[in-house]
């Protein structure tokens, strides 16, 4: 719903809220409740929209329409929704790479794009890195096919120019696909930058309850969108009504959280900044960061995740151990804060004492009070 009755809506808090929502029915909810058929009533000719649910759903649909309008707002795209971030991502590489393609991924960026890497390669597709951080990608992108873009990176936060790469890409003939998971499209809308697609996990920030895994695939190409969609059908990585329902539901405090985690998290970044056992500190939000100047450009908010490193693995344990308003969890984007040691993980180019700190909607004092505890009883 792009409209209201005193004409369009621009504040993007009212879109959140009225994103996707159908035409009112007297007496029916405002946003309708899960469907779960697997089957829909069908007699005579195969036609309209809903038959079986592996192909559509309709609270598929109210979702879908609801991301389209925040992610291009007024502009005519189309979005599909998937099981998970991961199935969003994998499905416009594999629906749009052959054997014999070349795609270029960030070295720096989700810890599983190399199993990714791997599957692709398997299916005779060359598959070129660079990190994301000073454009690097144009080093590589000679005669590639599509180029996978994470800005800002996960984990490392670098950032790099969307609409130059954009640009590039297009004139050497390569798809720009870009994954905003860590921006939301309240933080950055990749399509209006110049992107093909723009992909992300819902199950972080865009939901914010840790109770979702989903993912999205948002385009304009009809027939781009068309194989994403068959693609869908072939291998079935669906999402279930439920977690649809339970996303769509989360949206209407979309805009409220965002403001209060990125601001929390800004204000956390700068009390950071002033421990001396605290080293590479990263957060596009802060004007002497190394990605601040490219996000300023790009970006409307800077996300609500920020890292740094603690001088040994032993401290950062510490650290996480010591907290209390911070659960030690992976993933980010969630209502309560959650932070990690990366490293533990294995897939990461970080040091051991690598922290990734998403911060939550909790009262900034609490939460600046207890990380600056928690670093001060892990120093003892």
């Amino acid at each position: 719903m792009s409209e209201s009755d005193s004409g369009p809506v621009t504040g993007e808090g009212t879109r959140a809220v009225r994103a996707g929502l159908p035409e009112p029915v007297k007496n029916e909810p405002t946003l309708p409740g899960p469907v779960f058929a697997a089957h829909f009533h069908l007699p005579g000719e195969v036609s309209g929209p809903y038959a079986y649910g592996r192909d559509e759903n309709p609270t598929w649909t109210h979702l879908e329409r609801a991301i389209g309008e925040l992610e291009a707002p007024g502009e005519d795209v189309e979005t599909l929704v998937f099981a998970s971030g991961l199935a969003a991502v994998s499905a416009v590489l594999f629906s749009q790479l052959r054997a014999g393609d070349a795609v270029v991924l960030p070295s720096d960026g989700y810890q599983v794009l190399p199993l990714v890497r791997t599957q692709l390669e398997a299916y005779g597709i060359e598959v070129r890195t660079a990190a994301t951080a000073g454009d690097a990608q144009l080093d590589v992108l000679d005669g590639a096919k599509l180029l996978l873009i994470e800005s800002p990176c996960n984990p490392g936060l670098d950032v790099c120019d969307i609409r130059r790469l954009a640009v590039e890409a297009h004139a050497r003939g390569a798809l720009v696909v870009v994954d905003n998971t860590l921006a939301t499209p309240l933080g950055q809308r990749p399509l209006a930058l110049g992107a093909d697609f723009s992909v992300a996990s819902g199950t972080k920030q865009l939901t914010g309850h840790g109770d979702v895994l989903l993912g999205y695939v948002c385009g304009r190409d009809a027939q781009a969108m068309a194989a994403v969609r068959r693609w869908r059908k072939i291998i079935g990585a669906i999402a279930g009504p439920m977690e649809a329902w339970l996303a769509h539901r989360s949206l209407a405090t979309l805009d409220l959280r965002v403001d209060r985690q990125n601001a929390t998290a800004l204000v956390l970044a700068e009390a950071l900044g002033e421990r001396p056992e605290v080293t590479g500190l990263r957060y596009p939000g802060l004007p002497d960061d190394p990605a601040h100047k490219i996000a300023s450009q790009q970006m409307r908010r800077y996300g609500s995740v920020v890292s740094f490193t603690l001088p040994t693995r032993a401290r950062a344990d510490r650290f996480l151990e010591s907290l209390r308003l911070v659960d030690d969890a992976t993933s980010f984007g969630g209502v309560r804060s959650t932070a990690e040691r990366r490293r533990r993980w294995g897939g990461d180019d970080v040091p051991e004492g690598f922290i990734r700190l998403s911060v939550g909607a909790e009262d900034p004092d609490d939460l600046v009070a207890d990380v600056l505890r928690a670093l001060d009883e892990s120093g003892q």
